[in-house]
């Protein structure tokens, strides 16, 4: 998996672009096929509150993947490649032209999308999406500002530092990220966690929001299945042949 620099005009639709190839599954399975099974190599897929437009490359299939409340441990298919690109609060819903309620852990098959470029997704990602935003005004950045609060204060807070309800709050969330603002912030906690990688875990859950250890390993556990210190050591989940 190779990620790509995300130019400016990008950064406020775009948070990340990965590219995989088929060569790329082809080193890793020669690298790990020792330890992995024939299907494929184990992947961890970490939840995300974020929105992803991937491309399947070899199917030229265009799907839209919802926020990921829970991890997922599958076998990755060798030879599929893909380009995924990963969007900022409340961007996915200005390309869709609908609000993305309702989207949380659902794949949405598009088909195509109007101004994009399939064939130049496939071979230029940045260009394509350069074209089929150029002419899009830029969605309001309230979303990214409310994220960004919610980070480091109650929802509460957040509400009454934007001049707005929680019930707006709420709407604000659920409509631009398919999550409430609640379960946005627990999945960026366990997104900090994993971040942080290893150390010591009463430092790190301080440092990702959590009232203590014992809150931050329990919530863990819930969005990954294992414990922190387990999940670093690589004691997770048995993989699963990848079904979408």
């Amino acid at each position: 998996m190779t990620s790509l620099l995300v130019p400016a005009g990008l950064r406020p639709w775009v948070a990340g672009i990965d590219v995989a190839t088929a060569e790329d599954a082809a080193e890793d399975a020669a690298e790990d096929s020792a330890e992995s099974p024939a299907e494929g190599r184990p992947v961890a897929d970490v939840p995300d509150h974020a929105t992803t437009l991937l491309l399947r490359t070899d199917e030229r299939a265009l799907v839209f993947m919802g926020p990921r409340t829970r991890a997922a441990y599958h076998l990755a298919p060798p030879g599929r490649s893909c380009v995924r690109i990963r969007m900022r609060p409340g961007r996915a819903q200005a390309l869709l032209g609908r609000p993305v309620s309702g989207l949380a852990d659902r794949v949405l098959p598009l088909g195509e999308l109007p101004g994009l470029d399939l064939d130049l997704l496939a071979a230029d990602p940045v260009a394509a999406l350069g074209a089929a935003l150029a002419d899009r005004p830029e969605p309001s950045r309230r979303l990214d500002e409310a994220a960004r609060l919610l980070a480091g204060s109650t929802i509460g807070e957040t509400a009454s530092r934007l001049g707005i309800g929680e019930r707006r709050l709420h709407v604000l969330f659920t409509d631009g990220t398919g999550l409430s603002p609640k379960h946005f912030a627990r999945i960026e906690r366990v997104r900090a966690v994993l971040a942080a990688g290893t150390g010591r875990w009463a430092d790190i859950a301080a440092s990702a929001g959590y009232y203590d250890q014992s809150h931050m390993t329990g919530e863990f556990r819930r969005f990954m299945g294992v414990p922190p210190a387990a999940f670093a050591a690589g004691a997770r989940p048995a993989a699963t042949p990848c079904t979408a």
